[in-house]
């Protein structure tokens, strides 16, 4: 299989040339070690070379050795590397000398020095559209969050692809793979969360099947403002084993921990209203595939189950939005106030420039999406803050193009970096 350059390249060169070493953190098999590879000169597997323990024990020193840059993969296996690696660096104060990947953050009793002025993070995800080939990128998120989009126009994809990508999701391992396929090793994936993964990140004993009822919530409310209250409460209603708000807090944070879980927050902008702003996170998986494997749904489901389909789109939506936030110096936000006025993403730049998207899986809700969006942009306090640079709707089945009163309609498969 031939490697995809991924958008995260241009960051991490940039982040070599500026930091002593830089973390890659991502979830398990989106791609960290491959990338990493392309600008390495040296590797070392933490979690496959048996010497590693005895090393770390007698002369944790040696392996630092190698041509740098040197790639220490799944650093957390070995959490105390992390000082090593400081130290070095502080030693011959070079930039570029290592590159550390990890899936998993490592348990809070291993004690960390900061790396503050020696180490910088890249946030990985799994592959977009983009870097898949299904989206041209016509549509920049750089050029709608400066607010200077030229002209475009591009056709509809069809609901079966739509869906069809949601299934198999954006593993590098799943590239050129069946949908059955795709849905065997995706529910395997989620087998070894359950079972292994969520007890090996904090070395606590997890129960597989509380696991299983935790993820399956979180995949029944995927895309919308859930409470760990709520999800207790849905649990406990769909699943046998009851959990208890400890233990689903906990179980929480591994799946955190372990970058499969993302919560996307609430902007706080300034309104003119005197509705209050809501405070809680939509809460997606990493990749909508494992929503779907959680689930244990295929594609034929979610053709039957089109309003629910409809929240797997929102969730593919945030995840290319994230992809191409990140290259952008942006993250990604919800809105939601008391007036019961919502929109779905806001991604804004360090700098507060900001653009606000609707996602609508199909065409029959742009005109509502559109009325969400200016209800929101007629609401901003302009004495206390800049308006979006740019009103866009995301949608699946639907044509791009820039409706006349200056809001922007883009399929996915047009949007890029």
């Amino acid at each position: 299989m031939s490697y995809i350059k991924r958008i995260i390249e241009t960051e991490l060169v940039m982040k070599m040339a500026a930091s002593g070493a830089v973390l890659i953190k991502g979830p398990k098999s989106c791609g960290k070690t491959a990338t990493a590879q392309q600008y390495a000169q040296s590797v070392l597997s933490l979690d496959r070379d048996p010497q590693v323990p005895v090393m770390m024990a007698t002369n944790p020193q040696l392996l630092l050795e190698g041509k740098k840059p040197r790639l220490i993969d799944e650093w957390q296996e070995q959490p105390e590397i992390w000082n090593y690696v400081r130290h070095e660096v502080d030693f011959q104060q070079s930039k570029g000398l290592f590159i550390l990947t990890g899936s998993a953050n490592p348990p809070e009793n291993v004690r960390l020095h900061s790396g503050a002025g020696r180490f910088t993070v890249i946030q990985m995800h799994t592959l977009s559209w983009q870097e898949l080939g299904f989206s041209k990128g016509t549509v920049s998120l750089e050029a709608l969050l400066t607010g200077a989009v030229n002209d475009f126009f591009e056709p509809a994809v069809s609901l079966e692809f739509i869906l069809e990508r949601i299934c198999i999701g954006g593993w590098p391992t799943l590239i050129n793979a069946d949908i059955d396929t795709a849905l065997n090793l995706n529910r395997g994936y989620i087998d070894l969360v359950c079972e292994v993964d969520m007890s090996q990140v904090s070395g606590v004993k997890r129960n597989p099947q509380k696991v299983r009822g935790i993820l399956r919530s979180l995949s029944r409310n995927v895309s919308t403002l859930v409470d760990n209250k709520t999800l207790e409460k849905d649990i406990k209603l769909n699943e046998a084993d009851e959990v208890s708000r400890n233990t689903l807090s906990d179980y929480l944070d591994a799946l955190s921990k372990l970058m499969l879980l993302y919560e996307q927050p609430a902007f706080n902008p300034h309104i003119r209203s005197a509705a209050s702003l809501r405070k809680t996170s939509k809460k997606h998986l990493c990749d909508t595939s494992l929503t779907v494997a959680a689930l244990g749904l295929d594609k034929d489901a979610l053709l039957n189950d089109i309003k629910y389909a409809g929240f797997l789109f929102e969730s593919l939506a945030i995840h290319e939005l994230n992809v191409y936030a990140n290259s952008n110096d942006a993250s990604v936000y919800h809105y939601n106030d008391s007036y019961g006025n919502e929109v779905d993403a806001i991604v804004q730049k360090r700098n507060g420039d900001y653009a606000a998207f609707e996602i609508k899986l199909g065409v029959g809700y742009i005109d509502d999406a559109v009325e969400s969006l200016k209800k929101f942009e007629a609401n901003i306090d302009t004495e206390k803050m800049r308006l979006p640079k740019s009103l866009n709707v995301i949608t699946g089945t639907g044509m791009s193009y820039r409706r006349p009163d200056g809001i922007n309609v883009i399929s996915l498969a047009a949007l890029g970096k």
